[in-house]
């Protein structure tokens, strides 16, 4: 029995689903989405018919009489009516979507499967699909091809069509979507790669010479440029660098900066390890006194190096020669071959003194043997320092020509105020020593010694003219002749001017005139004097500025003690503080011009002592007015002087006499002294 309801549900469910079908065909096509709901509903339908029929088998097992078919099948039209009541349209509609997407995704992993994965920055290999004298089209398997610029292939000139490259992408899509490639980049890269990977091997690499630049060239390594210095091209100096332009050799790597992207590269370490093994066997070879051949291989200030076949020596300046050179060039020349000795060499350092000199035999080995000391003898000026000049002789051979011996003058000079370098003189042998090879020369023994005649040439008194050479605090030098040199004692410049450094009285270079004091041939000095010359004023001053006489001056100095006037005739006079008071009050001050009163006259130390106070106190006891009390008391007695003069001088007559015509004669002189004071004076001012 339930196996009979089972099939007749079964049929009715299958009915019902073919009527279905037949509807939708039927239906227009805006009616399509209801009748996929009413398909769904058949299928719940079916879905729940299947329920049924289990439910039915469970029951037939137990009762199968009791079973109501129609109680648990529904009819066809409230199963319908129920599923399109509750269907979810929002859910069917998501899983729609979902089911495109998940498509259009297979789709792109299969198409992505057929591309290659790459990134920006990095290296990958392409190959060229077609190409023009402009523009090569490269496929790197990305999903659009790049374009690269003929000119960064221009080193390929063999470059077809389905050659791979390498090259570095800059960016996968430019703002046009355009894939941006570069090979340039791309090969530098690998190159620095490369670089540092043949630094860390120590391994031999091949370059191009592109072309020189300062201080070396520059080597094209892999696309980079290299430098290569010049020291580092081969063992000897070169001195053509574009020999090796256009030339493939072969490099190490010996620097890189990775910081500035410099890489410095040698083609001498090449051959240095085989250099330095030649050097040992040469070195272990090399004896002292040793004669070999070399070429020169650099000539420098300090001397010349020379290549030995594989090592160098070095011949110092003073070695070249046993005479005086300036420079190296002067004997040698590049690329020449000479003939050398070994004078010292140290294998550790491996250094090699040479010499070339030593060759040829020493010039005071040949030196005339009839040369002798007081020999003249002529030679040039080869040095000059400030101590002498050294004159050489012969070649090799050097005399030595003192400060000293150069003139007769005490007066200090330099050997270059007497000779130049290069000059031809004649001197006389003072010492001469062949063991020590030495020799001392001198001038002036050439011409004769002026002080040899000084007592007749300058006798006592006797005046000249000479030039200032030079300043002391005590005095003036001068020079009267070559060789001759006097001293004139600051206190001998002038009669009446105080002077304090001679630097006031004159200046150096200026001719004075002067007069010998005395001389000292023993130790060759002259005293000289300039103020006698004149006669001494002091004896006329004596009668000029007599006690109690008046004379106008002036206040040049004011001290402490007291102030320095400046009288008549050049002469100066001191006013002591207490003698400096005004008629109207106050002290007289610098540049005021009043009278004074001689009050003391030392003709020995050149002393006048004056005072201005007493010129108007004396006016005021002319006059018959009181003085101060103080004056009075100070006041010598004069009358009574006077008194006591005129009786002793009234009984002598005679003496009186005498004494009037002294005083006219002293007069007389001095007025024509004064006379000529005064004319020198505007003579002076005048100049």
């Amino acid at each position: 029995m339930a196996e009979e309801l089972k099939n007749e549900a079964t049929e009715e469910t299958q009915e019902e689903a073919v009527s279905l079908n037949q509807e939708v065909e039927a239906q227009p096509e805006e009616e399509i989405e209801e009748q996929e709901v009413e398909e769904e509903v058949v299928a719940i339908d079916e879905e729940e018919s299947d329920d049924v029929e289990e439910e039915l088998d469970e029951e037939s097992e137990d009762d199968s009489d009791d079973i109501d078919v129609k109680a648990i099948i529904k009819p066809k039209s409230a199963i319908k009516e129920s599923s399109l009541d509750d269907f979810d349209w929002d859910a069917y509609e998501q899983e729609s979507k979902l089911k495109s997407d998940a498509l259009k995704g297979d789709l792109s992993d299969t198409y992505e499967k057929t591309l290659k994965s790459i990134n920006d920055k990095e290296v990958v290999s392409g190959r060229v699909m077609a190409m023009n004298s402009r523009e090569i089209v490269v496929n790197i398997g990305f999903k659009s091809d790049g374009i690269l610029s003929r000119n960064e292939l221009r080193y390929k000139e063999d470059l077809k069509v389905g050659d791979s490259i390498d090259v570095y992408i800059e960016s996968q899509e430019d703002v046009n979507g355009q894939l941006l490639l570069s090979h340039r980049k791309a090969r530098v890269l690998k190159s620095w790669d490369r670089v540092n990977e043949a630094l860390e091997n120590e391994e031999v690499i091949d370059g191009f010479v592109k072309c020189r630049t300062k201080g070396g060239l520059i080597v094209d390594v892999f696309g980079i440029e290299a430098f290569l210095p010049g020291s580092q091209i081969d063992v000897k100096p070169i001195r053509d660098y574009d020999i090796y332009v256009g030339k493939t050799m072969e490099f190490k790597v010996v620097k890189i900066n990775n910081e500035f992207k410099n890489v410095v590269v040698s083609h001498k370490a090449l051959i240095q390890d085989e250099l330095e093994k030649q050097k040992v066997e040469i070195m272990s070879k090399l004896e002292k006194g040793q004669i070999l051949e070399g070429v020169v291989k650099n000539v420098t200030s300090y001397g010349v190096f020379v290549d030995l076949g594989g090592v160098d020596g070095l011949i110092h300046i003073t070695d070249l020669s046993w005479g005086r050179i300036n420079h190296p060039n002067e004997i040698v020349e590049l690329d020449q071959k000479i003939q050398v000795v070994i004078l010292d060499f140290d294998e550790t350092k491996k250094r090699i003194a040479l010499g070339m000199k030593q060759l040829t035999p020493h010039p005071w080995d040949s030196l005339d043997e009839n040369l002798k000391v007081n020999d003249r003898v002529k030679g040039k000026v080869v040095v000059i320092a400030d101590y002498g000049a050294f004159i050489e002789i012969a070649p090799g051979v050097e005399g030595l020509v003192h400060v000293s011996e150069m003139s007769w003058s005490q007066h200090l000079r330099t050997a270059q105020d007497f000779l130049n370098v290069g000059d031809d003189v004649e001197a006389m042998i003072l010492t001469l020593d062949r063991e020590e090879r030495k020799m001392s020369m001198g001038i002036k023994q050439l011409i004769p010694d002026p002080w040899e005649s000084i007592g007749e040439k300058y006798p006592k008194g006797s005046k000249h003219n000479a030039v200032v050479r030079n300043f002391t605090n005590f005095g003036i030098f001068v020079e009267l002749e070559e060789g001759v040199d006097g001293l004139i004692h600051i206190s001998d410049l002038s009669w009446s001017k105080k002077i304090a450094h001679p630097a006031e009285f004159t200046k150096i270079g200026d001719k004075i005139d002067v007069v010998v004091l005395d001389v000292d041939i023993d130790n060759r000095r002259l005293s000289l004097g300039h103020k006698q010359l004149e006669e001494n004023p002091w004896d006329v001053f004596e009668t000029v500025f007599a006690i109690d006489s008046v004379h106008e001056g002036t206040i040049t100095q004011v001290g402490d003690k007291g102030a320095i006037v400046a009288l008549p005739y050049g002469v100066e006079g001191f006013v002591p503080k207490r003698h400096m008071n005004k008629e109207e009050g106050g002290q007289l001050a610098v540049n005021d011009k009043v009278e004074f009163n001689v009050i003391e006259f030392n003709k020995e130390n050149k002393k006048i002592i004056l005072s201005h106070s007493k010129v108007f106190k004396d006016k005021k006891v002319a006059d018959g007015k009181p003085a101060d009390k103080k004056a009075n008391e100070n006041q010598t007695p004069t009358n009574y002087t006077d008194k006591v003069e005129k009786t002793t001088l009234g009984d002598l007559g005679v003496l009186a006499e005498l004494k009037s015509e002294m005083q006219e004669e002293e007069k007389a002189k001095a007025e024509e002294f004064l006379k000529k004071m005064e004319k020198k004076e505007e003579n002076d001012s005048k100049e």
